[in-house]
């Protein structure tokens, strides 16, 4: 095996992603494969060998600038079926039937250009999208990030490109405010499990 190929320049949906928790962001790393263990750990235990990526039954995982493995969602979706912790024989990917990314939806989305579409929703087995109709034939899509898994189901049937990947942030429940460094805003939430296009980090 070869190692992992990096295909990140192709692919809207490998780059680094950004967190969220209850309307606040920050930067984090990218995509592994679910089931990766902690970020510095997972640096210091892959050997870059790749089968994670040949074993994927989706073809879904690739590499990123460092030969690291990376999740690229854009063309199919993950299935969590473990086959990638299955064959890590150096214990960096761990057995996980899911892991914490949720989609959201951006400006691009056809549908808030009142273009009729509605493949994320069509694509969602776990039905955690939704339209809510607006004025001049447009339509809102919403995210419910209880129900959505991350899996990319959505984001592999968006014509637009318009689906991204966030990450809830790991930090103390009883301190929700922004670090003193960053310049992130807070997302528009409804209903504090719904998340709206528009409602991306700035900065």
């Amino acid at each position: 095996m070869q190692g992992l190929r990096d295909v990140r320049a192709a692919s809207p949906h490998s780059p680094a992603r950004r967190s969220f928790l209850k309307g606040q962001f920050e930067h984090t790393d990218v995509m592994r494969p679910p089931g990766a263990i902690d970020v510095s750990a997972f640096t210091e235990t892959c050997t870059h060998c790749g089968d994670c990526a040949a074993a994927c039954p989706q073809a879904i995982i690739t590499g990123d600038e460092d030969g690291f493995p990376i999740v690229d969602l854009s063309s199919r979706e993950c299935t969590f079926c473990g086959t990638c912790a299955d064959v890590c024989d150096a214990g960096a990917i761990l057995p996980a039937t899911g892991w914490d990314w949720r989609a959201t939806v951006g400006d691009s989305c056809l549908s808030m250009q009142a273009i009729a579409c509605r493949a994320c929703e069509d694509h969602c087995d776990e039905r955690a999208i939704r339209f809510q109709l607006k004025t001049g034939g447009r339509s809102e899509p919403l995210i419910n990030i209880e129900s959505c898994t991350g899996c990319g189901a959505c984001a592999s049937s968006c014509p637009a490109g318009a689906i991204s990947f966030e990450q809830p942030l790991q930090v103390d429940q009883g301190n929700h405010d922004l670090p003193a460094a960053s310049n992130h805003q807070p997302a528009s939430i409804e209903n504090e499990h719904m998340r709206m296009p528009g409602s991306r980090v700035t900065g």
